[in-house]
C-alpha cells in the first residue's frame, strides 16, 4: 500500500513537473491548447484513411506490388494536402530501396514514405514517429487488407504529422524536428526500418527517440473487459526518462492503461524484436513500441476495416501526439541510461 501511494506521488510530480517544464518552455501554451492540436486526431478522419489504406484497391500492400505502390503514393498526396514536406532537401519522400536489400523477400524495388518537419530550436535533433504501411498482399483472389495490421498505426502517423504542422502553422511548431517515417517491408523482415537505419536521411547520433505504432484498432482477448488500454514495450529498456515522460504524459492527458506484459524480457512472443522499432533499439536510440495485442484475425483476409474500435485508435494515436509533443519541447533531450 505504501509502494502504490508512493508510486501515484511520484508520477504527480512527475506530471507537475512535465507541466511547467512545457509553460515555460512554450510561452503562453497551456495544456488546452495542446489539445487543440491533439484533437484534430478523430475517429471519423481515422477511419477515412483506414478504410482506405486497407480497401481492395490497394491488393493488401505487399512489398513491391502495386498495391503498395498506390499506398505510398496515397500517403505522398496526404502529406502535400497538409503541407508536411518530405524529407529530402528538395521536398520528396520516398526512400527507395533495391530489390536485392530484401533477401529475395521482394521481386521489386519498394520505397519508405518519409515526412518531415523542421524543429524551431533544435533542429539538429529529431523524433522518428513510424509505422509500417506494407501488409502480406494476396492469396491467389483474396486479399488481406490488413486494417489493424499496419493501416491503424499509419493513419495515426498521418494525422499526428498533420496535427504537428497545425501547431507550425499557428507558431507553435516542435522545437526539436520530426520524422514521420512510413515504412515498406516490415511483414518481410523488418526491411523498411533496417534500410533507414543503415543509411539515414538524418544522423542517427542526433536522433534521440523512436515511436513506433504497429497494431493499435483493436481490443485483444486479456482486455475484453477494459479496452481502454495499449501495450508499450521498450520504453525504460535504454532510457528511464523516455519511460517517465511517456507515464507522465498518459497521465497528464490520456489515461489509458498501459500494459507492460509484453515489456518482460522472459515474454516467450518477444515482440520487443518484432518491430520496426528494433533496428532503432539496436542503434541505441530509446524507443517506445506501442500495440494492441493479437487477436482472430492477426494475418487474415477478416482483419478489415469494419472491425477497427475507432475511440480507441483515437485515444492511442493521442497518447502518441502527447508523448512526442513532452519529447519534442522539453529543455534537455532525453538521456540514454549508463550501461
Amino acid at each position: 500500500m505504501r509502494s502504490a501511494l508512493y508510486k501515484q506521488c511520484w508520477l504527480l510530480l512527475i506530471v507537475l513537473l512535465t507541466t511547467v517544464s512545457c509553460n515555460s518552455q512554450s510561452g503562453t501554451m497551456t495544456q488546452a491548447d495542446v489539445s487543440d492540436y491533439a484533437n484534430t486526431i478523430t475517429e471519423a478522419n481515422l477511419k477515412t484513411l483506414v478504410y482506405t489504406l486497407a480497401s481492395d484497391e490497394f491488393e493488401g500492400r505487399k512489398t513491391g506490388e502495386n498495391g503498395q505502390k498506390l499506398a505510398a503514393q496515397y500517403l505522398i498526396d496526404f502529406y502535400k494536402e497538409h503541407n508536411v514536406s518530405g524529407a529530402y532537401d528538395d521536398g520528396s519522400y520516398l526512400q527507395k530501396i533495391p530489390k536485392d536489400f530484401f533477401r529475395g523477400r521482394s521481386a521489386n524495388d519498394s520505397e519508405n514514405v518519409v515526412a518531415f518537419i523542421k524543429g524551431s530550436e533544435t533542429p539538429e535533433e529529431y523524433i522518428v514517429i513510424s509505422a509500417h504501411y506494407d501488409h502480406v498482399g494476396m492469396d491467389d483472389d483474396v486479399i488481406y487488407n490488413g486494417a489493424d495490421d499496419d493501416a491503424s498505426g499509419t493513419s495515426a502517423v498521418m494525422l499526428i504529422a498533420a496535427a504537428f504542422q497545425k501547431a507550425v502553422e499557428e507558431g507553435n511548431g516542435p522545437k526539436r524536428s520530426l520524422i514521420f517515417l512510413n515504412v515498406t517491408g516490415e511483414e518481410a523482415g523488418l526491411f523498411g526500418s533496417l534500410f533507414y537505419t543503415e543509411f539515414p536521411i538524418f544522423p542517427l547520433v542526433n536522433t534521440i527517440a523512436n515511436l513506433n505504432i504497429d497494431m493499435i484498432g483493436r481490443v485483444d482477448e486479456a482486455h475484453k473487459e477494459n479496452p481502454e488500454f495499449v501495450y508499450l514495450i521498450g520504453s525504460d529498456k535504454l532510457s528511464s526518462e523516455l519511460h517517465d515522460l511517456s507515464e507522465a504524459a498518459n497521465t497528464k492527458y490520456t489515461n489509458l492503461q498501459l500494459d507492460y506484459t509484453y515489456n518482460d524480457e522472459n515474454d516467450p512472443n518477444r515482440f520487443y524484436y518484432r518491430s520496426d522499432h528494433y533496428n532503432f533499439a539496436k542503434n541505441n536510440i530509446p524507443v517506445i513500441f506501442y500495440f494492441n495485442g493479437v487477436h482472430e484475425d492477426y494475418h487474415k483476409p477478416t482483419d478489415t476495416a469494419d472491425k477497427i474500435r475507432y475511440d480507441l485508435l483515437k485515444k492511442r494515436a493521442q497518447l502518441v501526439f502527447y508523448t512526442t509533443w513532452e519529447l519534442a519541447n522539453r529543455d534537455e533531450r532525453i538521456e540514454v541510461d549508463a550501461k
